[in-house]
Protein backbone atom coordinates (compact mmCIF):
# COMPACT_ATOMS: atom_id res chain seq x y z
CA UNK A 1 0.00 0.00 0.00
CA UNK A 2 1.23 3.75 -0.95
CA UNK A 3 1.44 6.28 1.73
CA UNK A 4 -1.76 8.72 1.46
CA UNK A 5 0.33 11.85 0.35
CA UNK A 6 2.79 9.56 -2.67
CA UNK A 7 0.43 9.44 -5.14
CA UNK A 8 0.63 11.24 -8.20
CA UNK A 9 -3.01 12.44 -8.73
CA UNK A 10 -2.66 13.66 -4.93
CA UNK A 11 0.07 15.29 -4.88
CA UNK A 12 -0.48 17.01 -8.53
CA UNK A 13 -3.93 18.17 -6.97
CA UNK A 14 -1.77 19.40 -3.59
CA UNK A 15 0.73 21.79 -5.61
CA UNK A 16 -1.58 23.37 -7.92
CA UNK A 17 -3.73 24.19 -4.58
CA UNK A 18 -0.80 25.35 -2.83
CA UNK A 19 0.73 27.16 -5.85
CA UNK A 20 -2.92 29.06 -6.48
CA UNK A 21 -3.21 30.01 -2.74
CA UNK A 22 0.02 31.53 -2.94
CA UNK A 23 -0.63 33.61 -6.30
CA UNK A 24 -4.55 34.39 -4.69
CA UNK A 25 -2.77 35.42 -1.38
CA UNK A 26 -0.14 38.01 -3.48
CA UNK A 27 -2.80 39.29 -5.38
CA UNK A 28 -5.49 40.12 -2.62
CA UNK A 29 -2.57 41.49 -0.04
CA UNK A 30 -1.54 44.11 -2.62
CA UNK A 31 -4.95 44.85 -3.01
CA UNK A 32 -5.80 44.34 0.61
CA UNK A 33 -2.96 44.33 2.40
CA UNK A 34 -2.56 41.79 5.13
CA UNK A 35 -5.76 41.05 5.74
CA UNK A 36 -6.57 40.31 2.54
CA UNK A 37 -3.38 37.93 2.22
CA UNK A 38 -4.08 35.93 5.11
CA UNK A 39 -7.94 35.23 3.97
CA UNK A 40 -6.75 34.08 0.56
CA UNK A 41 -4.47 32.20 2.25
CA UNK A 42 -6.84 30.47 4.60
CA UNK A 43 -9.31 30.06 1.84
CA UNK A 44 -6.37 27.83 0.17
CA UNK A 45 -5.83 26.15 3.37
CA UNK A 46 -9.17 25.11 3.93
CA UNK A 47 -9.18 23.00 0.98
CA UNK A 48 -5.71 21.60 0.92
CA UNK A 49 -6.44 20.57 4.34
CA UNK A 50 -9.38 18.65 3.37
CA UNK A 51 -7.49 16.88 -0.06
CA UNK A 52 -4.82 15.33 3.00
CA UNK A 53 -8.13 14.26 4.91
CA UNK A 54 -8.91 12.79 1.94
CA UNK A 55 -6.58 11.00 0.87
CA UNK A 56 -5.49 9.87 4.85
CA UNK A 57 -9.42 8.48 4.95
CA UNK A 58 -8.72 6.76 1.08
CA UNK A 59 -5.83 5.23 2.21
CA UNK A 60 -7.43 3.54 5.47
CA UNK A 61 -10.14 2.80 3.80
CA UNK A 62 -8.34 0.89 1.38
CA UNK A 63 -5.65 -0.65 3.46
CA UNK A 64 -5.93 -3.66 2.28
CA UNK A 65 -6.86 -5.10 -0.97
CA UNK A 66 -10.66 -3.94 -2.05
CA UNK A 67 -12.77 -6.75 -2.76
CA UNK A 68 -15.07 -5.54 -4.83
CA UNK A 69 -16.16 -2.48 -6.42
CA UNK A 70 -18.61 -1.73 -3.69
CA UNK A 71 -15.74 -1.40 -1.30
CA UNK A 72 -13.86 0.99 -3.48
CA UNK A 73 -17.20 2.99 -4.36
CA UNK A 74 -18.00 3.13 0.07
CA UNK A 75 -14.22 4.06 0.23
CA UNK A 76 -14.36 6.90 -1.89
CA UNK A 77 -18.29 7.73 -0.15
CA UNK A 78 -16.51 7.94 3.18
CA UNK A 79 -13.75 10.08 2.27
CA UNK A 80 -15.51 12.59 0.40
CA UNK A 81 -17.90 12.51 3.40
CA UNK A 82 -14.73 13.35 5.74
CA UNK A 83 -13.54 15.56 2.86
CA UNK A 84 -16.55 18.01 2.84
CA UNK A 85 -17.05 17.64 6.84
CA UNK A 86 -13.41 19.22 7.42
CA UNK A 87 -14.20 21.95 4.79
CA UNK A 88 -17.45 23.17 6.75
CA UNK A 89 -15.70 22.72 10.18
CA UNK A 90 -13.03 24.96 8.93
CA UNK A 91 -15.01 27.50 7.20
CA UNK A 92 -17.26 28.07 9.97
CA UNK A 93 -13.96 28.70 12.32
CA UNK A 94 -12.43 30.89 9.59
CA UNK A 95 -16.03 33.17 9.58
CA UNK A 96 -16.93 32.93 13.17
CA UNK A 97 -12.94 33.29 14.79
CA UNK A 98 -11.44 35.94 11.87
CA UNK A 99 -13.66 39.21 12.29
CA UNK A 100 -10.71 41.30 9.74
CA UNK A 101 -11.29 38.02 7.34
CA UNK A 102 -11.74 39.52 3.53
CA UNK A 103 -14.47 38.02 2.16
CA UNK A 104 -13.45 37.93 -1.41
CA UNK A 105 -10.52 36.79 -0.93
CA UNK A 106 -11.06 34.28 1.05
CA UNK A 107 -13.80 32.77 -1.06
CA UNK A 108 -12.19 33.64 -4.25
CA UNK A 109 -9.07 31.12 -3.10
CA UNK A 110 -11.45 28.61 -1.71
CA UNK A 111 -13.51 28.56 -5.16
CA UNK A 112 -10.24 28.03 -7.29
CA UNK A 113 -8.83 25.33 -5.25
CA UNK A 114 -12.17 23.90 -5.16
CA UNK A 115 -11.79 24.13 -8.76
CA UNK A 116 -8.41 22.74 -8.55
CA UNK A 117 -9.19 19.40 -7.15
CA UNK A 118 -11.00 18.03 -10.17
CA UNK A 119 -8.95 19.54 -12.75
CA UNK A 120 -5.67 18.85 -11.41
CA UNK A 121 -6.88 15.03 -11.22
CA UNK A 122 -7.72 15.65 -15.35
CA UNK A 123 -4.39 16.42 -15.66
CA UNK A 124 -2.37 13.52 -17.66
CA UNK A 125 0.64 14.31 -16.45
CA UNK A 126 3.40 12.05 -15.05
Amino acid sequence: MKAPLSTKPIRRVLQWQAAATVVIAIIAGLWQGPHGALSAALGGVVNITSVVVYAVVMSLSMHSNPASAGVTVAALFRAEACKILVIILQLWLVLVNYKEVVFVAFFASFVITVLMFRMALLDKKN
